[in-house]
């Protein structure tokens, strides 16, 4: 029950952490506007909270079998750069096939899969990676400590999925009345 309720803690703080930092990239580097860069309406991305539990869990493993240090680390980042493209990939797969909606778009940037991944991102995740690696995990880490000593908080992480649910069926429901509108007025 711990290990769901640390990955529940960790979806949220990435969810919502991702979102911040979107919403930045978007106004600062991308559009040039302040816009909600997901697909749901509140304020969180869930890829980046997929990311974040895959971070911490690539965290730790036990690479202790490789002797050198450096080499521990390039492999753990390596692993990490891989492992979010991947993320990203199933994620765009699903809004794509699923839902008939694409919300990136890779297709003009070198060496793209479907338009969906990209060297460039890839090397983006790979950089956010080491970051987290380095200097967030720790306070993770202890994060994930003091929920322990706090379980009250898992009310919060409560509320946080009970409002995600009712958004996902609300945005599910306007994607499909756009679509209906899109299809009877051409």
């Amino acid at each position: 029950m711990k290990h769901i309720l640390v990955l529940e803690f960790l979806f949220f703080i990435g969810s919502i952490i991702g979102w911040i930092l979107e919403i930045f990239f978007r106004r600062i580097v991308s559009t040039k506007k302040w816009i909600n860069p997901g697909f749901l309406t509140g304020p969180y991305l869930p890829i980046y909270g997929f990311g974040l539990c895959v971070l911490y869990g690539i965290s730790k493993i036990d690479i202790s079998f490789i002797e050198n240090e450096t080499i521990q680390r390039i492999f753990i980042l390596i692993i990490m750069a891989i492992s979010l493209t991947v993320v990203e990939y199933i994620a765009g797969i699903i809004f794509i096939k699923g839902m008939k909606v694409k919300l990136w778009d890779y297709s003009d940037r070198w060496g793209n899969i479907d338009g969906i991944i990209c060297p460039k991102f890839s090397l983006f995740w790979g950089i956010g990676g080491a970051i987290y690696y380095f200097f967030i995990n720790p306070y993770i880490v202890n994060a994930v400590v003091w929920l322990f000593d706090n379980l009250a908080f898992s009310y919060v992480i409560g509320y946080f999925f009970g409002i995600l649910t009712v958004d996902i069926i609300n945005s599910f429901n306007i994607t499909v009345k756009l679509r209906k509108f899109a299809k009877e007025n051409d």
